[in-house]
């Protein structure tokens, strides 16, 4: 029987690239202006973007992706559940880490596939240095911050340095996550199980020892990037349909599991 949807880009190029075996289509962005908050969004081949023109606190989330948050003039500060604050001028947050966090100044948060870092169990601290550098291989050097032309793969680079390279994916579990978050969402696992060479509990299986994360988990974070790049020009409803949720209701669950915060609080201004 096929996954259900639940388990299984606005303006996007035709093209695609390949990075450490998985296909990654072209860069899609957008930049918001509205009264005095500015928001750009950018996703490509090594990274995605959201930057916001003001401070802001997320609710707990668990991400199945690393995060970089980069204060512009500020700090940030992690809250995990019975753990003490962690508050520094950036922090890098491993994937999966059920947290709370806040930016206290206008910020970016950069988020890398957590096959492209090596693992790490805890909050990376950035100095203010290293922010400023990671700032700068963006694009952004002052509190103007970043357009929708900012340089995505300069700033992975960057944060590589600092966190260091990963180790490469089993070819088989590369193909795999590129077809599920990719090129064929809606394929269920037992063709995508098939299409490698493995049976479906063996290809779940080296998914979560390769990568950490279930291969349904991850396609839904695709399709959340996917509906997040759609927002600006449609609503919620269609970005939903777009992106291959069961609905609207499904997007918005999924966005506060992932990034502590609704679809609508991406694109305008919250009472």
């Amino acid at each position: 029987m096929q996954d259900s949807r639940d388990d299984q880009e606005h303006r996007q190029g035709d093209g695609s690239d390949s990075v450490h075996g998985t296909m990654i289509r072209s860069p899609r962005a957008w930049a918001l202006e509205q009264n005095d908050r500015r928001i750009v969004f950018a996703s490509g081949t090594e990274a995605t973007m959201f930057a916001e023109f003001r401070p802001f606190r997320v609710t707990q989330h668990r991400l199945p992706a690393w995060k970089a948050v980069l204060p512009i003039g500020g700090h940030v500060e992690l809250r995990q559940p019975g753990r003490p604050l962690v508050a520094a001028s950036g922090l890098i947050v491993p994937p999966q880490l059920a947290h709370t966090c806040a930016a206290t100044s206008p910020y970016i948060a950069l988020f890398v596939d957590p096959w492209l870092l090596p693992c790490y169990p805890e909050p990376i601290r950035l100095a203010a240095g290293e922010v400023r550098r990671l700032l700068a291989a963006l694009g952004t050097i002052d509190s103007d911050g970043p357009d929708a032309g900012v340089d995505l793969t300069a700033g992975y680079t960057e944060l590589r340095t600092l966190a260091g390279c990963p180790s490469p994916l089993d070819p088989r579990v590369a193909h795999a996550v590129d077809l599920c978050t990719l090129r064929d969402p809606d394929m269920p696992i037992t063709s995508i199980a098939i299409e490698v060479g493995l049976s479906a509990p063996r290809l779940r299986a080296l998914v979560r020892q390769d990568v950490g994360i279930t291969l349904t988990r991850l396609r839904r974070w695709g399709r959340l990037r996917t509906a997040i790049a759609a927002l600006p020009d449609s609503t919620a409803a269609l970005a939903a349909a777009t992106a291959g949720f069961a609905d609207q209701a499904h997007l918005a669950r999924t966005a506060r599991d992932f990034i502590g915060r609704t679809p609508a609080s991406l694109r305008r201004a919250e009472a």
